[in-house]
């Protein structure tokens, strides 16, 4: 059995039949955008997985059948086996059929949410214990963290896999806004559903957008360019394979030891993971906060936070093709302006005043500067030094550390909260539990100032060679 699974992700051997000569040049830019464009949009799905919690959060603590610690505990589960999951996964997926690996999870992370919404549907009409929907809860969600870990490492192979270095960047700035288009679709969407329909209907959106995710994976994502008949990137690409004795697994192995040696790659690591506390907060909780704190209606709510991802999808595009064309592929720099225009555009959100005009202008300058962020700090400057083959490798890393982050940021949120309540009554004349965010707005902007402060340490380190 265990052979049979091996095997089933096993990556593509090379095709025996080969392109034309005279096609393989068409062949192979028709085949790597079509990978882009299933990476990218498969993932966005990815994150409508994900996200559909964090719109439910006041539904459900309204409702009674979670409270602010469940939840944060919940998200948590999701977060800490997402941790785990792409550290084990990233070296998996560096020798693994890159179609199959991102199809499984994206089809086991929709399963999850459907499960999900049947579980609360049958909660509410019999009657089912506040523990015992926590639980079943916490248990689906962790494995929806462990699916959506298959996600990204698979994605960002298929880049390396199929695109040459000079152009590497570029696209993968347009790659990372699969990030912002799965959260924007997360909160307007899932938001608008919950929003007409009850927080049930949020999983069952979300599931269906990633059953539509499958099928674009299994139609686009090619595993290899030798699997279609085409000579490697290297090749094809008049490269210099500068890791041409890494053939075998054993090189592999040798190669991704080297990066968990690498200082460099850990330090990224740490800063990616107070940026992932921060981002996640607003994901997660933005919403919630701006019910409670500043008076908006759920539909409005959402929408705002919403705004963050879609202007994220300016600072993806731009990051990639500003980092390679301007400043060569020196990331540093437009990484250090981003971080401390997040900072400002969360103090904004948080302290700001209740305005709409104040919230919009703060989400649309987090946006922008957390689509830079998790193009450099999260992935393109621990990638780009390290070797191409244990590429997987350095994204476990910056995953494992970003991802366990996010969930410590959860639980700790979750505990602050309802650690700091009070009682209010609302417009049909009940008395309701409102929650205190002063400690937790703290916590949250603090996390966004470190996270641009540690990669100073790595600014004069050079490329890993092995």
């Amino acid at each position: 059995m265990s052979t049979s699974i091996l095997n089933f992700f096993r990556i593509s051997s090379p095709s025996v039949g080969k392109v034309d000569a005279d096609n393989v040049i068409s062949v192979w830019k028709r085949k790597r955008f079509q990978v882009f464009l299933a990476g990218t949009f498969g993932y966005a799905l990815y994150y409508v997985c994900r996200l559909s919690m964090g719109v439910m959060k006041q539904p459900l603590i309204d409702v009674g059948l979670l409270n602010a610690t469940q939840l944060g505990i919940i998200g948590a589960c999701l977060y800490w086996a997402y941790a785990i999951g792409k550290f084990v996964n990233g070296f998996l997926c560096d020798s693994s059929n890159i179609k199959r690996f991102m199809a499984t999870g994206l089809l086991v992370s929709a399963v999850m949410n459907m499960l999900m919404g049947v579980l609360g549907a049958s909660a509410v009409n019999a009657g089912f214990s506040s523990a015992l929907i926590f639980t079943c809860f916490a248990i689906m969600w962790g494995i929806n963290g462990w699916a959506q870990s298959m996600g990204a490492p698979p994605a960002i192979i298929g880049l390396s896999r199929w695109f040459p270095l000079k152009i590497r960047g570029t696209f993968y700035g347009f790659f990372s806004a699969s990030h912002n288009i799965g959260e924007g679709l997360s909160f307007i969407f899932v938001g608008s559903l919950v929003a007409a329909f009850g927080w049930k209907w949020g999983f069952f959106g979300a599931a269906l957008a990633g059953a539509l995710g499958v099928l674009l994976i299994l139609f686009w994502l090619h595993d290899t360019p030798e699997s279609k008949g085409l000579p490697s990137v290297e090749e094809l690409s008049g490269e210099k394979p500068a890791e041409a004795k890494a053939e075998s697994a054993d090189d592999t192995k040798k190669l991704q030891a080297a990066v968990i040696r690498n200082p460099g790659v850990w330090i990224l690591a740490l800063a990616s993971a107070f940026m992932y506390m921060s981002r996640y907060a607003i994901n997660e909780w933005g919403t919630i906060f701006l019910q409670e704190v500043r008076g908006y209606s759920l539909g409005e709510a959402a929408s705002i936070v919403g705004i963050n991802p879609v202007f994220g999808i300016i600072g993806t595009v731009v990051s990639g093709w500003l980092s390679d064309k301007v400043f060569k592929g020196d990331r540093k720099y437009p990484a250090f302006a981003a971080g401390i225009l997040e900072s400002i555009a969360l103090w904004l959100f948080l302290f700001g005043g209740g305005s709409k005009v104040v919230v919009i202008l703060s989400m649309v300058l987090f946006g922008i500067a957390i689509g830079v962020l998790i193009s450099f700090i999260g992935g393109l400057m621990a990638i780009d030094i390290v070797p191409r083959k244990a590429t997987g490798a350095a994204l476990g890393i910056v995953g494992l550390a970003s991802y366990a982050a996010a969930g410590i940021q959860n639980v700790i949120t979750g505990i602050l909260l309802d650690g700091h309540t009070y009682q209010v009554v609302n417009e049909i004349g009940e008395t309701v539990t409102r929650h205190d965010f002063t400690y937790v707005s703290w916590f949250w902007l603090g996390a966004a100032v470190i996270s641009f402060l540690l990669p100073i340490l790595n600014w004069h380190r050079k490329v890993q060679e092995i």
